[in-house]
């Protein structure tokens, strides 16, 4: 699968997961809807730093990929918060607020600014070789909860050098 779809998708799947919690009264759904979207947020993340950014980390790119991990900073430091809190806290409910705004955010730049011009430099076999190693990471870091290695991960930005 080519990574920037991939990515795409991936976007799209934790877009649907925040409409499914801000539609529940439910605290048990709300509180699986958080997990749901921690774990795919966690797995997104580290797919990206680990693998997308190092490979796309070239020429005019690079400014574009060091404010993204600074970006996913700030998520990993809500996630943490958020798994401190029950979905009935008062606070978690502002805080998913801030997460969704700061996720819309990272993927509206990813998606108009950053994959059109990693298309521009890197040719289909590459982005399709990419994608499935970026794919199965995915699959593999979902079976092990990675919400939980959030908290850890909260020091500083990934490095991309």
């Amino acid at each position: 699968m080519d990574a920037l779809k991939l990515l795409s998708e991936q976007h799209q799947a934790v877009e649907e997961l925040f409409k499914e919690y801000e539609s529940s009264d439910d605290e048990e759904t709300k509180q699986s809807a958080f997990e749901q979207i921690a774990d795919d947020l966690a797995a997104h993340a580290e797919i990206e730093e680990k693998l997308f950014y190092p490979t796309v980390y070239i020429g005019d790119l690079k400014a574009h990929l060091r404010r993204a991990v600074e970006e996913h900073l700030s998520m990993k430091r809500l996630l943490a918060d958020l798994m401190d809190l029950s979905s009935g806290d008062e606070a978690f409910e502002a805080k998913m607020r801030v997460l969704q705004e700061q996720v819309d955010h990272h993927v509206e730049e990813a998606e108009k600014d950053l994959f059109p011009k990693v298309r521009k430099n890197f040719v289909a076999a590459e982005l399709e070789s990419l994608g499935s190693q970026m794919e199965s990471m995915f699959e593999e870091l979902k079976q092990r909860e990675p919400r939980q290695n959030v908290p850890a991960e909260t020091d500083q930005a990934a490095r991309l050098e």
